[in-house]
């Protein structure tokens, strides 16, 4: 198992390096974003550990870039204690977990076997439905390269549309991962809440790709009708 430690504190890198080869890891270190990219780039590394703070490209950004560069290998970030803007940022740019320092070697290394347990899996930074984009780090959608202003529940009910395209969702689905619980069973929202999504990403552009599928829930079409 290989892993990139990519920190630019040198004796850190160096802690966590033979703190992970004596855990039977081969480790390599890059101590900026831009290295992290062509060494990820050209060794097929089994995880990466990506500090936050980096200079130049920082860590959230490198992440990004990874992600965008169709670099699927575990990413575990590590952040400062209760920096939690650098940990919500990280995960959505593409990072599957974070340990918060100072870090714990024998904790790192578990994590780090778990990740690679899992195995890589594609895991897109902008989720894309034919010409319609939703990028849930910088909360934007666009349809054909227009952006499109929505509510935080409509960008929440949209996500969770456009990460399940073609699939029927029923109404029970999408208040259960919508609204945390919190409606009555026979409330109406859902649909109050999919009409205001279509008069948003559909009629303005003259398509139609939210679907009622009568009696059952609502459906993202790949592709929409005119």
């Amino acid at each position: 198992m290989r892993v990139l430690i990519v920190e630019d504190e040198l004796k850190m890198a160096k802690l966590v390096r033979r703190g992970l080869i004596t855990q039977g890891l081969a480790a390599d270190v890059a101590v900026r974003g831009e290295d992290a990219l062509w060494m990820a780039g050209s060794t097929d590394y089994d995880a990466i550990v990506l500090d936050v703070r980096l200079p130049g490209i920082d860590g959230i950004e490198t992440c990004r870039r990874l992600r965008d560069d169709g670099i699927t290998s575990p990413v575990l970030m590590l952040t400062a204690r209760g920096a939690v803007q650098d940990r919500v940022a990280g995960l959505d740019t593409g990072a599957d977990d974070y340990v918060v320092k100072p870090i714990h070697l024998d904790e790192l290394g578990a994590r780090l076997r778990a990740l690679v347990r899992r195995g890589p899996v594609e895991r897109p930074t902008v989720l894309r439905v034919g010409d319609l984009t939703l990028d849930p780090a910088t909360r934007r959608v666009a349809r054909g390269g227009v952006d499109v202003e929505l509510s935080a529940k409509e960008f929440a009910l949209l996500e969770e549309f456009m990460r399940r395209p073609g699939q029927v969702l029923s109404r029970f689905h999408l208040l259960e991962h919508g609204w945390d619980g919190q409606y009555e069973n026979r409330s109406n929202i859902v649909d109050v809440y999919v009409r205001y999504l279509r008069e948003k990403i559909d009629r303005p552009f003259g398509v139609e790709t939210l679907e009622t599928v009568r009696g059952v829930g609502y459906r993202l079409r790949r592709s929409g009708t005119r």
